[in-house]
């Protein structure tokens, strides 16, 4: 019979002290791990948050009785990740990693984003107790200084040039990445997964010495919103953007095109760095709406009312979480051909992919004059949604993953008896 695990998941980002669909992802990750009787231990650094984002966050999230969130904050706030950076060495946070570690028997280890605990974090290894060790890559951190592979802050990285790029893009050198340090320590985890399969190859394209499997994201659909989603939010037929308000997003693109769309609106929800330059291109169309950073009871009713919700990405997805969060809505999509996003709309048959702007105003029109090809994309979203993407999906791969695990390093299944 199987026992309670107890999970240890250590990221630099958790909400609400974070920014993007890593974040959210492991947040459902751990609130579904609590669900189902497990005890779960989350470490992330506050004081990398606040490196970005001085004010506290805007929007809180629920906590679950058996989650337990360990926020690492040091006196020397903003030196304690900056050292992180450069070293590889969670320098100032270590001591309360390890005594958090020894603190009891872990069954599984599992890292995510942690560019600010650093490499040397991998290393590490408790004190009691068979563990099993995973890394999901969240982003492309692994091979990319800067984590998007946005060459030159301008264009999506077709090949390594790693030390212009990370000047280009204001960002200290990691003299780290230059001494084998990321290598050895790889050698510390058992099993490396990602998202999508495009993320999978490009780990293996760029030189990671490590196989990565996939594990695709889900999202939870507990709250049935699309059965009862609350009152559409205007009138107006409309299309919706969600995601951070960064250039690599590509919402400036949806801006340009929304000038030859003059019957629907587009809703932006969202925040972000580049919000003011979004904000004045698209000051003279009365179309776009701005909705700030919304709470994801309220993003319910926004996905399910929309005609479709489009994903502009111009640099390398590592998959697309709000193409799934649409689908759970029966909301077709509309995504970009670059990076993962295209492969979750080509294995649901959900939506529409596109390469040039014609193309994308083309399926805008198509989407806007008929309901029945947004009824019929948004029920295969859907239903690939409840086959591979829904919490029920997920947590099987999950555990498949984690036994499977378990046998390559133990020969056995330390948590089954």
């Amino acid at each position: 019979m199987n026992r309670p695990l107890n999970f240890l998941h250590l990221t630099t980002f958790y909400p609400p002290y974070s920014f993007g669909g890593d974040a959210m992802y492991l947040y459902r990750l751990c609130h579904a791990l609590g669900d189902a009787g497990h005890q779960v231990d989350v470490v992330h650094c506050v004081d990398s948050y606040h490196l970005l984002h001085p004010a506290e966050p805007e929007i809180q999230f629920t906590p679950h009785p058996n989650v337990k969130v360990h926020g690492l904050r040091s006196g020397y706030k903003w030196l304690s990740p900056l050292l992180t950076q450069q070293t590889g060495r969670p320098w100032l946070k270590e001591k309360r990693i390890r005594d958090l570690l020894d603190s009891k028997p872990y069954d599984v280890i599992h890292f995510h984003n942690i560019s600010l605990l650093g490499p040397q974090v991998l290393t590490m290894e408790p004190a009691q107790g068979q563990a099993v060790k995973l890394y999901t890559t969240h982003e492309h951190w692994l091979i990319c200084p800067t984590h998007v592979l946005w060459k030159f802050n301008r264009q999506p990285c077709d090949k390594p040039e790693c030390l212009r790029c990370t000047l280009a893009a204001k960002r200290p050198p990691q003299l780290w990445r230059y001494t084998g340090m990321l290598e050895r320590a790889s050698e510390h985890v058992d099993q490396f997964v990602s998202p999508s399969r495009f993320t999978a190859q490009m780990h293996a394209e760029r030189g990671f010495p490590k196989p990565v499997g996939h594990l695709p994201y889900f999202t939870d659909r507990a709250d049935r919103d699309w059965q009862d989603p609350g009152p559409r939010p205007q009138a107006r037929p409309y299309f919706l953007f969600v995601g951070r308000l960064e250039q690599i997003k590509g919402l400036q693109t949806l801006i340009e095109a929304w000038e030859q769309i003059t019957d629907c609106d587009l809703l932006v929800a969202g925040a972000g760095g580049y919000e003011e330059p979004l904000r004045a291109q698209a000051l003279t169309n009365q179309r776009i709406k701005f909705l700030g950073p919304r709470p994801q009871r309220e993003l319910g009713a926004l996905y399910k009312h929309a005609l479709a919700c489009i994903v502009p990405s111009i640099t390398y997805e590592t998959f697309g979480i709000i193409i799934i969060e649409a689908f759970a809505r029966k909301t077709p999509v509309i995504t970009r051909d670059l990076g993962a996003l295209p492969e979750v709309v080509h294995d649901s048959g959900g939506g529409f992919v596109y390469r040039t702007n014609e193309e994308l105003i083309s399926a805008i029109r198509q989407l806007a004059a008929s309901s029945s090809l947004r009824a019929e994309l948004g029920e295969r979203g859907y239903q690939a949604f409840a086959r591979w993407w829904s919490k029920e999906a997920h947590l099987e791969l999950y555990f498949d993953l984690l036994r499977q695990t378990a046998l390559n390093k133990f020969g056995h299944i330390p948590w089954e008896t």
